[in-house]
């Protein structure tokens, strides 16, 4: 008897370890088409509002936001729909055929007609013909995720794409944009006026010192990596982590988007990956903390960052820590889903919650899946009208991150980006 009730205790036992490790897999099926959902619409905005005039100077150049604004590029935009046509294409959403054509098409677009100087792009291009838009400042942040999105092509399509998305890469001078007395980047240039402000506190810019770092033809010194600022905060007794000024979750994603930094520290020590887990919790609970005062706002409705407000757009939304005495970021109900699905690769379950909440609101979803920013605390109620290229950009490449590393697995091939993590000392 007694040997009945311990093997009926140790079955047990195996059961009931069995139910949890087949739990998440569980959650994961069920999940599925969901983000099949998001995942497709979002990718539809890069293949559906692109500039497909084979005449045209300004052939695959994708829209900014739609259907706002419809003769504006963004170039940061383009970066990502680069990538897109490579998830399109390992998913069957389009052919290898007209997806190389599209690419192959863009990077001579940014190759020979995207008016750029020293090979960095201005931020925003008419659609027609890749001029300059407006006073749009030359970017060295969209120029890196446009030359993200080149090499994940090149990568993934090989041959003459992967030819034509190493000149492009090759052509960008990033000692240009130093300034050699505080060896920092600056943010941006405009012709008449020169170059403005630094990259001297750290958000999304990573990215930039790993291309920089792996440039075969302008490379910096990577100790430029280690010069920005790096302040430590906390927020309602979680753990320090490093922020970004506004405390904008979106500037923990974006190089993650590309740059597979699992299992990875830096010279001084500090773990990128877990650095941007500890800020997306620490967004999530901001959102709970602050849901009596905003509705909006719940354990299923966080991720706060910059985004469309109901009174334009806003770059200073955000969360505690920010600045240097939680003071500089913005909070008034807004919210972007693309803030909390961005962040899918570091808090999977609270971001697939989220995700399912957003989709309960048919004013948020539209042709191209969720739209960029709703806000349930003011009356009316406030759903935006428009999807921003960018935010469905992080949307996509980190669901599909999640769902299989793809982009991770392409982009990471590239033997300079891995000169340039070697270069930083990211081991």
């Amino acid at each position: 008897m007694a040997v009945l009730v311990l093997l009926a205790l140790v079955l047990s036992m195996v059961l009931s370890g069995c139910s949890e490790l087949n739990a998440p897999r569980q959650l994961h099926i069920n999940d599925e088409p969901l983000l099949e959902e998001e995942s497709r619409k979002s990718f539809d905005f890069f293949w559906k509002e692109t500039n497909t005039d084979p005449d045209s100077k300004g052939y695959g150049l994708i829209r900014d936001r739609a259907p706002g604004n419809p003769n504006l590029s963004s170039v940061a935009s383009v970066g990502f729909g680069l990538t897109a046509a490579a998830i399109g294409t390992e998913r069957g959403w389009i052919s290898k055929e007209e997806a190389e054509e599209r690419v192959l098409g863009t990077l001579g677009t940014l190759w020979s007609h995207a008016e750029h100087v020293n090979g960095f792009f201005y931020h925003f291009l008419n659609m027609n013909d890749a001029t300059r838009a407006g006073n749009s400042e030359v970017s060295i942040i969209d120029t890196a995720i446009a030359l993200n999105g080149a090499i994940t092509a090149g990568e993934y399509f090989g041959g003459e794409v992967k030819e034509l998305a190493d000149q492009i890469y090759r052509r960008v001078n990033w000692e240009w944009f130093r300034d050699p007395e505080r060896n920092m980047f600056y943010m941006g240039y405009h012709p008449q006026e020169g170059f403005k402000g630094h990259w001297d506190f750290y958000a999304e810019q990573l990215m930039v010192y790993f291309l920089a770092a792996g440039s075969t033809t302008h490379p910096i010194d990577e100790e430029m990596f280690y010069s920005f600022i790096r302040h430590t905060g906390t927020y309602g007794g979680g753990q320090p982590f490093i922020h970004s000024w506004f405390g904008s979750i979106f500037t923990h994603q974006y190089s993650h988007a590309w740059f597979d930094l699992r299992n990875k520290v830096d010279k001084t020590g500090t773990d990128w990956w877990s650095n941007s887990v500890i800020a997306s919790t620490a967004n999530r609970q901001f959102a709970i903390d602050h849901s009596n005062v905003y509705n909006t706002f719940g354990p299923e409705a966080w991720g706060i960052t910059a985004s469309d407000s109901p009174h334009g757009y806003e770059g200073k939304y955000g969360t505690a820590p920010s600045g240097y005495s939680n003071d500089a970021h913005l909070v008034d109900g807004t919210l972007a889903p693309a803030g909390a699905l961005g962040s899918i690769v570091f808090t999977p379950e609270e971001s697939i919650a989220a995700l399912k909440h957003f989709y309960t609101f048919p004013e948020l979803v539209g042709d191209y899946g969720l739209k960029d920013a709703y806000n349930t605390a003011v009356t009316p109620a406030w759903f935006d009208r428009d999807v921003i290229g960018i935010d469905k950009g992080i949307s996509l490449l980190m669901i599909e991150n999640y769902r299989t590393g793809f982009v991770w697995k392409w982009f990471m091939k590239n033997k300079q980006v891995q000169k340039g993590l070697d270069e930083i000392g990211l081991n």
